[in-house]
């Protein structure tokens, strides 16, 4: 029955029973204590210690243990219970409640968000309170105290951010770097998971670097000053929490070249305008020696256009017009022309029209007709022609026939001819007996690399019997071996000449060519009975295109130059860097030519360099370059006149026959676009063609007559040859028509043609004849337009002695709406016979 007794206590001193005397209030609260210490004889009892744990920006504590408070005098009411928890500190932003009186359970918490940037973890005292005694009693026991060890938890909320906003560095080329330069984030967050940054990374992409978690950044390959000089890359960074930086940094890397001896400043493509006379090519080229110590300096610049139609730009005129221009001998026989209704034997060869270059594939021959070349040459005469010849196929390669004249039945002599064996060029000319009959010199060899190098070359063989000398390029050169033969039995074998192969006319089954040859053939010709000169030569095979030097004067003491002959080639040389230097900003490329070949020229600067004692030298690398021309403004050529007229019979039979074309207007005209209008209205300029004039030359006008060939029996095409000649053109005439060649200004055709007359014997039966015009520049790179002329016959009419007199001519209709200048008084002198 005691534990009853002992519930009863509690309830006794709420009642105010008390066991002994006394009265007032002292004594009450006297006997309150007597009776709380007797009921309240326990402290709470708490751990020693807690672990606590709150994520920031949040307020609830998980604390480890627990956070409960055990009293022995429970289940006492108020002595047993736990009424609060009591932290000890200043300013800490923490509150303990009681969650459960009687279980003494409670909860730590905060009293706002926790933030872990401003502090990472708090350490305090708590002690429990019971509840003492009574509900009025304030005598409350507490618990010992226990520490309170609270660490905050992290949240990733801030970003890494970088130290600097944008880094440099200077790297040298051709260097691998294990570090170029660092960059470094840092990140606000509390915690070593957050705060720390465990990677970088490179953002821009195809970039030669690499970055290691470090924030070191490396070059993955070595780096070239010339491919790029600086780099621009951007750079982010992660935090362990893979969170990456708010903005990424810039890295900028610049390439610092090493010191390499070379030329320095100068473009690798050169544009140049037709028309635009000497272009420098280095204007501002120099050399970096690096401090070498250079003695002399010897320079090359090679301007490379053998790949350009015969080897360079040369002027692209018919050979006919090219020879009157460079002043030939008269007599030159094209043996290969282009194919015509006259010229036919080349009409099977292979040809590239535009340049009319023959291509003989080792397969195919050309036979010139009788009649084309003379039967005796004389003992002077010269050959000329284009070449472009590889090496000869096989070790023991078999004559490649360029020209051969050799007999066309019964027999295979051959008594002159000219053919490529083994990379030799040799010309054969066998004497016929009734000329001499002594053992003479037959055939003479030249052994020249230029025969086998796939290149274009020119030749000229100058015979003056029995001295054989060869042209090539300019250049003078002997034969290495002459050897003798016996002049050719005499007979009475007709001979054949071609082109390409030679003509077999003894073979027994049925006679054929032979003797192929394997290359490219243009402006073959032959001269019968005069040599050509040495300027003619030069004339024939001068390139328009070249390297040049502007103000030869201001080249400075000390330098040395050499050109070669076509000026393709130009070697400096001198002691002194800076007059070398000066030397080159001079050298320029011209092109004569009004029209020239569009494309690219290669142009190569090689150098050599001697040292002052030096064992090892500086290298200096070549300069590879090129010169794009661009395209010429093509012109339009117009033929402007008369197109249609009328004379009397009469006229047409008179000794000075009619004139054709005396009002004839030979002009060309080039589109040239120009901004016009207002630019305000569109942003920009609409634009506009205009026409203007420009001068050029021509090389031939042909003069066509239209619906049949003429009649020489009653009618003629004529022009003085002193028209011809005091302009420096030449002509041919046909029953097909006039034909003026040669290279002269349009105003000259244009005397020319106002001089061409036509005469009809026999006009009465003509009414009307028709002849067209069409002129060319560069061998019909550039044509007319088709001018048509129509000329009628007037015919009188006998009528009755009774009409007037005026009416003697009857007129056609139409008359009235054309106006010449010669009809009016050709009609009023017919009207007065």
């Amino acid at each position: 029955m005691l534990p009853g007794r002992l519930c009863l206590v509690p309830l006794l001193l709420a009642l105010g029973v008390g066991s002994g005397g006394g009265s007032g209030d002292g004594g009450d609260s006297r006997r309150r204590r007597l009776l709380a210490a007797k009921v309240n004889k326990h402290k709470p009892w708490i751990e020693t210690s807690y672990h606590g744990v709150i994520t920031e920006n949040n307020d609830t504590v998980i604390l480890d243990p627990p956070l409960v408070a055990l009293d022995k005098d429970a289940p006492v009411p108020f002595a047993g219970e736990i009424c609060a928890f009591k932290i000890h500190g200043q300013e800490l932003p923490f509150e303990a409640v009681v969650l459960n009186k009687t279980s003494g359970e409670g909860r730590l918490r905060a009293k706002s968000p926790i933030d872990c940037e401003l502090q990472k973890e708090y350490t305090f005292i708590i002690q429990a309170y019971d509840c003492g005694a009574g509900p009025r009693e304030a005598a409350w026991k507490k618990s010992h105290k226990a520490v309170v060890h609270i660490q905050v938890k992290d949240v990733n909320e801030f970003a890494p951010t970088f130290k600097e906003p944008a880094y440099k560095a200077i790297v040298t080329e051709g260097k691998i770097y294990d570090s170029i330069l660092q960059v470094e984030a840092i990140d606000e967050d509390c915690s070593p998971q957050y705060s720390q940054i465990c990677n970088y990374e490179i953002v821009t992409t195809d970039v030669p670097f690499a970055i290691d978690r470090n924030g070191n950044i490396r070059n993955t390959e070595k780096l070239s000053y010339d491919k790029q000089h600086q780099y621009e890359i951007l750079v982010t960074a992660y935090d362990c929490g893979q969170k990456p930086a708010a903005q990424d940094t810039l890295v900028q890397v610049d390439v610092k070249p090493v010191c390499k001896p070379g030329w320095q400043d100068w473009t690798k493509r050169i544009e140049y305008q037709p028309g635009s006379g000497s272009m420098p090519l280095f204007p501002s080229i120099h050399l970096e020696t690096c401090d070498g110590a250079v003695s002399s300096l010897q320079v090359t610049a090679e301007l490379q256009t053998n790949y350009i139609g015969k080897g360079c730009d040369r002027e692209t005129y018919s050979e006919k017009s090219l020879q009157k221009l460079c002043g030939a001998s008269s007599g030159i026989i094209d043996l290969l022309p282009s194919p015509s209704a006259a010229t036919n034997w080349t009409a099977g060869l292979l040809v590239d029209s535009s340049e009319m270059i023959f291509k003989f594939d080792g397969r195919q021959g050309a036979k010139i007709p009788d009649g084309i070349v003379p039967k005796n040459l004389t003992d002077q005469f010269t050959i000329t022609m284009w070449m472009k010849h590889g090496p000869s196929p096989g070790v023991r390669a078999e004559k490649e026939t360029i020209l051969c004249n050799s007999d066309k039945t019964e027999m295979n002599r051959h008594h002159y001819a000219l053919y490529v064996h083994n990379c030799r060029l040799v010309f054969l000319l066998r004497k016929d007996f009734d000329q001499a009959d002594t053992f003479r010199p037959a055939e003479f060899h030249w052994k020249l690399d230029q025969i086998c190098d796939k290149e274009w070359h020119y030749y000229v063989i100058n015979v003056e019997f029995p001295v054989v000398t060869l042209y090539m390029d300019g250049a003078t050169y002997e034969p290495y071996l002459v050897t003798n033969d016996w002049p050719i039995h005499p007979s009475h074998i007709a001979m054949q000449l071609t082109v390409g192969a030679c003509w077999q006319g003894g073979e027994v089954a049925k006679p054929r060519f032979a003797q192929f040859f394997h290359g490219s053939l243009a402006s073959l010709t032959i001269r019968p009975g005069k040599m050509e000169s040495q300027k003619v030569i030069s004339c024939l095979q001068a390139c328009k295109e070249g390297l040049d030097i502007n103000s030869l004067e201001s080249l400075g003491r000390g330098i040395k130059y050499h050109f070669n002959p076509s000026q393709s080639i130009l070697v400096m040389e001198g002691d002194d860097i800076g007059n070398i230097n000066r030397a080159l900003q001079k050298v320029s490329y011209i092109n004569s030519r009004q029209f020239p070949t569009a494309g690219v020229r290669r142009l190569r600067l090689s150098s050599k360099v001697q040292c002052f004692g030096e064992d090892v030298c500086i290298s200096i690398p070549d300069v590879d370059a090129y010169i794009m021309v661009l395209q010429a403004i093509e012109p339009q050529i117009t033929l402007q006149g008369t197109e249609r007229f009328w004379r009397p019979a009469a006229q047409f039979e008179s000794a000075r026959g009619v004139t054709l074309f005396p009002d004839i207007k030979i002009v060309s005209t080039f589109a040239k676009t120009e901004a016009s209008g207002d630019m305000r209205a569109t942003g920009t300029a609409p634009k506009s063609a205009v026409l203007e004039e420009m001068l050029h030359n021509l090389d031939f006008c042909d003069i066509l007559v239209l619906g049949g060939d003429l009649d020489p029996r009653q009618e003629c095409l004529e022009l003085n040859h002193s028209e011809l000649h005091q302009r420096h053109l030449d002509a041919t005439n046909s029953t097909a028509g006039y034909s003026i060649y040669g290279v002269g200004s349009m105003n000259r055709y244009e005397q020319v043609l106002h001089h061409l007359r036509y005469r009809n014997w026999h006009p009465t039966s003509l009414e009307t004849r028709r002849f067209r015009i069409k002129c060319s520049e560069l061998n019909g790179r550039y044509t007319s337009n088709e001018f048509n002329l129509e000329v009628s016959v007037l015919h009188e009419v006998r009528v009755s002695d009774k009409e007037h007199v005026n009416h003697l001519i009857v007129q056609p209709p139409f008359l009235q709406s054309v106006h010449h200048p010669e009809t009016r008084s050709s009609i009023q002198r017919s009207s007065e016979t």
